[in-house]
């Protein structure tokens, strides 16, 4: 099991990303979030490949299809989040910290 916490930035809608991986790297991607694009996204991340989802091509995963589907903004951080939780629930990565800093200098 992973857990991903997301905070956003500007919008204030931290998410909490949990992913389940069974034996066979099939996953499952549970999302607890007030956003309501990013909440309607989990009814669609039920039981995928893991590996097939973060070893695949850029953009031709289920994660990316249900993104670009539902997300509002293209620049919402959730989606990299759900891989980073593939990735360390398939254990395809270690779990260790991601982060961004945006600054106008």
């Amino acid at each position: 099991m992973a857990k991903v916490v997301v905070n956003p930035g500007v919008c204030g809608f931290k998410t909490v990303i949990t992913v389940t991986a069974d034996e066979n790297q099939a996953v499952n991607v549970t999302i607890d979030s007030a956003c309501e694009a990013v909440k309607a996204m989990e009814a669609e991340l039920k039981w995928l490949d893991g590996y097939t989802e973060v070893l695949g091509k850029f953009g031709t995963s289920k994660i990316s299809e249900v993104a670009a589907k539902l997300c509002r903004h293209s620049a919402c951080p959730v989606p990299s989040g759900i891989f980073k939780g593939v990735e360390v629930a398939c254990s395809l990565a270690l779990p260790a910290p991601v982060s961004m800093e945006i600054s106008n200098e």
